[in-house]
């Protein structure tokens, strides 16, 4: 008789062999075919954006019965703005110039060969990711773009949510006349099928996995695919003695504020000695008027509204209304804070010192690195890649924000005329 677990080896085998086959036909789909699998599903998606709606809600009284904060439900929720959001994010994609077949470099040598360096598709990407439901549409659109089939295995939270949107990527596929099972979801919340998929390395030539330190934890002890780290942004913005007062409040109350639940949001605020009793208490005043609850050290806690750090919440994530705050001696002491506990994700310094803006991104090798900007910013879309499949906090391959040329690799041509070697 057979098990789940079997049910589930058969059920990756299936979708694996799928998606290997559709890889060799989009590695040579025109750049044409391929533009008009996008532009039909951004015109699926706001055809059937009611049916999206209507699936997602049944996603929001799922994660309302799991208690999920209102951080992760704004994660979770879509209406027909960020409908609107998705399909131009596909249109945007699709009007990107296509990567694939690009000659990255090209020269001859003294021995008659000519050397040319060509991207091409990476083959079957796995894109595992939690509630965000338009990730769905991102990692479909990217990969698609770079030439490669997909797996997807979308949360438990986003389930209804994503096989709606993943039905409008197929109407756009069969429109373009390229195979369905380019962009495959998987059918089950079974966490099983996470398993089988990290190691699935007949089938699967890079995993992405989107989400929180549990998430990328779990990939990263369990995978024999390769794996492109999304870590958990732990965003750091320290602001200089130096600081502008009016750009710094600006930058720091959005930063942490606009959208708690993304990952390019703010979680510890680092504030020079120097200015710590005049900028650093406005700061602190203006996000405990946004709501926002500061975990101040020692030397900050006598602000009001806010309440005294521990230990934990220095590299904390906590995706919510809520930020530690703490003085540093210097840059160098804002330098060493991030070193120790930030994640190489996203960290900005606010300064007028040009010589302490290049010291900071010098010494530090977080994926992205700001000056005077909202971290909220760190975000492929805000970069011009139309979108994003994660933020890579690796340094192997892809890092920071993975569009669809970070989702190629190259191979090397070589021509000659008769050349031998002697």
């Amino acid at each position: 008789m057979m098990n789940d677990h079997d049910n589930i080896q058969l059920l990756m085998q299936e979708i694996g062999r799928a998606a290997r086959a559709a890889s060799t036909e989009l590695a040579v789909a025109s750049a044409e075919r391929k533009h008009a699998a996008l532009i039909g599903a951004a015109e699926a998606v706001w055809q059937n954006r009611a049916e999206i709606i209507e699936a997602n809600a049944k996603d929001l009284a799922h994660g309302r019965d799991k208690s999920l904060s209102a951080a992760m439900l704004d994660r979770l929720m879509l209406d027909e703005g960020r409908i609107r959001g998705i399909v131009d994010s596909l249109r945007t994609i699709a009007e990107q110039k296509d990567p694939v077949g690009e000659v990255i470099a090209e020269w001859d040598r003294p021995n008659g060969l000519h050397i040319q360096r060509v991207r091409t598709p990476l083959g079957v990407i796995g894109v595992i990711y939690e509630s965000r439901p338009n990730v769905t549409a991102d990692a479909g659109a990217l990969c698609l773009k770079a030439g490669n089939a997909v797996i997807l295995r979308g949360g438990s939270e986003s389930f209804h949510s994503s096989r709606a949107i993943h039905a409008c990527l197929v109407e756009g596929l069969t429109s373009a006349n390229l195979p369905a099972t380019a962009i495959q979801l998987l059918p089950t919340r079974d966490r099983e099928a996470v398993s089988e998929m990290l190691k699935a390395t007949q089938y699967i030539d890079v995993i992405v996995p989107r989400g929180g330190k549990g998430l990328v934890g779990l990939v990263q002890r369990e995978a024999r695919v390769p794996v492109f780290a999304h870590l958990e942004g732990i965003v750091h913005i320290y602001v200089d003695r130096s600081a502008d007062p009016a750009k710094a409040l600006g930058v720091v109350v959005n930063a942490k504020t606009r959208r708690t639940g993304i990952c390019g949001a703010a979680e510890c605020l680092l504030i020079h000695r120097d200015v710590a009793a005049t900028l650093g208490r406005d700061l602190i005043a203006a996000l405990v008027a946004k709501g926002v609850r500061v975990h101040a050290d020692a030397a900050l806690q006598s602000f009001d509204g806010t309440v005294p750090a521990t230990e934990e919440d220095w590299g904390h994530e906590y995706l919510d209304m809520d930020i530690a705050a703490k003085t540093v001696e210097d840059i160098d002491g804002a330098i060493a804070h991030i070193r120790r506990y930030g994640s190489n994700h996203t960290d900005c310094i606010l300064t007028e010192d040009d010589a302490a803006a290049e010291t900071f991104f010098a010494q530090l090798d977080s994926a992205i690195l700001m000056r005077n900007v909202s971290t909220q910013f760190a975000d492929g879309g805000e970069f011009g890649m139309g979108a994003e499949i994660g933020i890579a906090t690796g340094k192997m391959h892809a890092r920071g924000p993975v569009g669809a040329e970070q989702l190629t690799s190259f191979k090397y041509l070589v021509t000659g005329d008769g050349t031998v070697r002697a």
